[in-house]
């Protein structure tokens, strides 16, 4: 992970079909730090998330990841960035192990073994993700931030479908990310129990 990272949007300016999201945006963030975007259904939450990670691209706007100017070339923020959107992004007709191994091939048995127990997955190792109930596929797919050394998480809504325990241990992972020199991007309608983060609302 790097020592520090930095991430700075000025004057975003998002367009959905005819209608501004938001328009002049701008925030800055850093690590050790937990950023919380706020705004009403239909904000432009989740489309901000993805114009950060280069998904879809804004109308106006600058980009700037730990110093460098990435506006037309995202790469450089993708190499260091995981992204999980609100919908859970998991592989029907495959196992839980091998939907995981997709997304880190080199996760050993042991490693592999170890993370579906903290999550409550283990006895369903084998199980096509077909099968789960919706808790279970959220978990799934948040099993790559116990296994990824990316610096910069995008999250949106990440504490859909988890229960009481698992959004505690989703809210420790996280703290423990940005205590470690990470950053993380997220919106949410959970109210937080533990989390520390800092708050930037969304306005068109």
């Amino acid at each position: 992970m790097q020592s520090s990272v930095s991430l700075t949007i000025s004057g975003l300016w998002i367009e959905r079909g005819e209608r501004d999201l938001c328009k002049d945006f701008s925030f800055s963030a850093q690590s050790g730090e937990v950023v919380r975007i706020l705004g009403e259904n239909g904000a432009g939450k989740s489309s901000l998330l993805k114009v950060i990670v280069g998904v879809i691209s804004p109308l106006e706007g600058k980009i700037v990841y730990s110093g460098e100017d990435v506006t037309l070339d995202r790469n450089p923020l993708q190499r260091d960035a995981i992204y999980i959107g609100h919908s859970v992004g998991v592989k029907n007709l495959l196992t839980v192990a091998e939907n995981i191994r997709c997304y880190c091939p080199d996760v050993s048995p042991e490693t592999l073994d170890t993370v579906l127990k903290q999550l409550d997955l283990l006895d369903h190792i084998d199980a096509l993700v077909r099968t789960l109930s919706a808790g279970q596929l959220r978990r799934v797919a948040l099993a790559r931030l116990w296994l990824t050394e990316k610096t910069l998480w995008l999250l949106d809504e990440p504490f859909a479908s988890l229960d009481v325990g698992a959004i505690a241990l989703l809210e420790e992972r996280i703290q423990l990310h940005v205590s470690s020199g990470g950053l993380v991007v997220l919106t949410t309608h959970q109210d937080l129990r533990s989390l520390s983060c800092r708050d930037v609302a969304l306005l068109s």
